[in-house]
């Protein structure tokens, strides 16, 4: 056997690969493993972003990590191999070397013998089983190699490794990698927490439990503010991720659907005394109940009364596409941007079902781990203002959707009811539409039936 066949066959690159929707580079935010550490098939070694979201990558065999060619922070092009691993460690052949960084080429990786149970993932949603332990970080040597240039290869493992393993091991707390990301993006120290989960596992309940006031994140921080040096004046952040991609569609929507918006002020006091009602309701009991469920159902219900307004544009086709499912995106404010997640086939949805939905979709997003399935294939979206206290806006269309609703705040104002001046719950909503697909009487039908259902929750009944 030639010495570059026991190389390839020893030596296993992993490529950075397409994690979906044709994305040509993906951003590594975060390596699990170091040199030196041993990879098991389907472990998770590395979270990466991308234009759509942040995905965790397993990788497909069993060894030792002898090269990391890219830093943290390093956007990587599709195809480009991130990092290297000794399948062969401890066989006879020690002396070969690992593979040098070669230009990418339109070539398939190397086959990889996987293990009978394997089953095929997709990356970014979940892994095939396999060990739960894993090996514990170790600081490299010096740098990753960047640019092409492979870092030094590390020495092989000395003949006591499994007993430095579970040392390593035991020393690292064990959690799940979205307790981690939770962990990292309240800045809690895992090794401070107690865990309450199976076998000593970190929860994410343990965490929001350490994150007393004073350990949390400063306000500034935790919304990704620029920290300045000493007599600096200006900084700059590179765009890219799902900030850029964020920026690219709401320009190309602004520009090309020509949008109209509509607003209404109301009374949505009865509402808010329903909200309550609900929270008390066993139908209900470990599920979020807020205003924004019921602005929720009653969009869906107008929907359902306006069927017209659930349909997109094909440009190409020069056609409109009327749509029977309602897929309900919900904006939301991540530390990466704002994503627009939605939930699938909502108008089938009980309330109960739609409140379960609402919050694993909320919960999901602030953790960074909406996968870009979740935010395909959207047909209208409500974004919530109201809980930065704004009264209303003028939103941008989601790409490819007719209508966006805004949510404003919800205030005790002077109102007049029952003939007579009284304090009640004001809210105001606000409808953006294409004007290509809506037109001023539909567009207006939609907000009058939302702010109707709001204000005469009974409606939630008598119309669905």
């Amino acid at each position: 056997m030639t010495p570059q066949t026991v190389q390839a066959q020893r030596f296993r690159e992993f490529r950075m690969p397409d994690v979906g929707e044709g994305l040509t580079e993906a951003e590594i935010l975060k390596w699990y493993v170091a040199v030196g550490d041993t990879v098991t098939d389907g472990q998770v070694i590395c979270e990466v972003e991308t234009a759509k979201a942040a995905v965790e990558l397993p990788i497909p065999y069993d060894g030792v990590v002898s090269e990391i060619r890219f830093d943290e922070g390093t956007t990587v092009d599709v195809g480009t191999a991130i990092i290297v691993v000794d399948a062969g460690a401890g066989t006879r052949e020690d002396d070969v070397p690992p593979p040098a960084a070669q230009p990418v080429a339109p070539a398939e990786p190397a086959p990889a013998a996987a293990p009978a149970k394997r089953e095929a993932v997709l990356v970014g949603y979940g892994v095939a089983p396999s060990s739960t332990t894993r090996r514990a970080r170790k600081q490299p040597a010096g740098p990753a190699a960047v640019n092409g240039t492979a870092a030094p290869a590390a020495p092989a493992p000395p003949s006591d490794a499994a007993a430095t393993t579970g040392t390593r091991a035991a020393e690292r707390p064990l959690a799940k990698p979205p307790v981690r990301k939770l962990a990292k993006d309240l800045g809690i120290d895992l090794a401070t927490v107690v865990p309450t989960g199976p076998n000593g596992v970190v929860t994410r309940d343990d965490i929001r439990a350490a994150a007393a006031p004073p350990a949390a994140l400063p306000p500034a921080a935790a919304q990704g503010a620029p920290a300045f040096a000493a007599g600096e004046r200006e900084t700059r952040t590179p765009i890219k991720g799902v900030r850029k991609a964020t920026a690219q569609a709401m320009v190309a929507s602004a520009f090309t659907a020509p949008h109209v918006t509509e607003f209404v002020t109301f009374d949505i006091t009865r509402t808010m005394k329903l909200v309550q009602e609900l929270k008390e309701d066993r139908a209900f009991t470990g599920l979020k109940v807020g205003p924004l469920l019921l602005v929720a159902k009653a969009l869906l219900i107008a929907i359902r009364r306006n069927p017209q307004v659930n349909s997109a544009w094909d440009e190409a086709a020069q056609e409109i596409v009327h749509k029977s499912y309602v897929n309900l995106g919900i904006a939301a404010a991540t530390p990466r941007g704002l994503i627009v997640p939605n939930i699938k086939d909502a108008q089938d949805k009980t309330l109960p079902e739609l409140a379960s939905a609402l919050g694993d979709l909320v919960a999901t997003a602030r953790e960074g781990k909406t996968s870009p399935a979740d935010m395909q294939a959207g047909t209208v979206t409500i974004t919530n203002v109201g809980v930065f206290g704004v009264d209303t806006g003028t939103p941008i269309l989601n790409p490819g959707e007719s209508a966006i609703l805004a949510f404003g705040a919800v205030k005790l104002q002077p109102w007049v009811h029952k003939g007579k001046v009284k304090p009640r719950h004001v809210t105001t909503l606000a409808l953006s539409f294409d004007h290509r697909l809506v037109d001023g009487e539909l567009g207006s039908k939609v907000l009058a039936d939302v702010a109707a259902v709001l204000e005469e929750p009974k409606r939630l009944i008598t119309w669905a």
